[in-house]
């Protein structure tokens, strides 16, 4: 009986998965786009396309990431979603690079975390991709942590 539970909440981590995955990938054009945008409010043609493409890309790549990570069994994870989100910044830092934008006077934290950031666009949750990516965020975290208790307290 104690198994069926486990087994429930396996699939209840996994479903959260795929929701927070598939939120990932949709959200990414446009905070990429938003963030370029927010460091150079008239941005021409030119450079909105150039945000597009790297939105485009970043939901691929780093959405491919954030899949993979989240199909690996929760006890093979050496990271988490957010750490990979994170990754995301280098899309519109080379845009806004690319356009000639001046990078922005950081703290001593977000400068020693986030060296590479000088536009300070590191996330600090999932809403800040996007405000609907928060619930998906909080719900897989707690399905993983309820799952990794139930696991390791069942081995002892």
């Amino acid at each position: 009986m104690a198994n069926d539970g486990l087994w429930a909440a396996e699939q209840r981590l996994f479903e959260c998965a795929q929701v927070l995955s598939e939120g990932i990938s949709q959200a990414l054009p446009g905070w990429v786009v938003s963030a370029v945008e927010g460091r150079l409010p008239e941005m021409g043609a030119g450079v909105r396309e150039a945000a597009e493409a790297a939105g485009s890309a970043a939901a691929s790549e780093i959405g491919e990431e954030v899949a993979r990570l989240l199909a690996t069994d929760i006890d093979e994870q050496s990271e988490n979603p957010l750490s990979v989100l994170r990754r995301a910044v280098r899309y519109p830092t080379r845009v806004l690079q690319a356009a000639g934008v001046t990078p922005v006077q950081r703290d001593d934290f977000a400068v020693d975390r986030f060296p590479d950031d000088v536009y300070d666009l590191t996330p600090a949750s999932f809403a800040d991709i996007h405000p609907e990516l928060q619930v998906p965020g909080l719900e897989w975290g707690a399905a993983k942590a309820f799952v990794h208790r139930r696991r390791h307290r069942q081995s002892g």
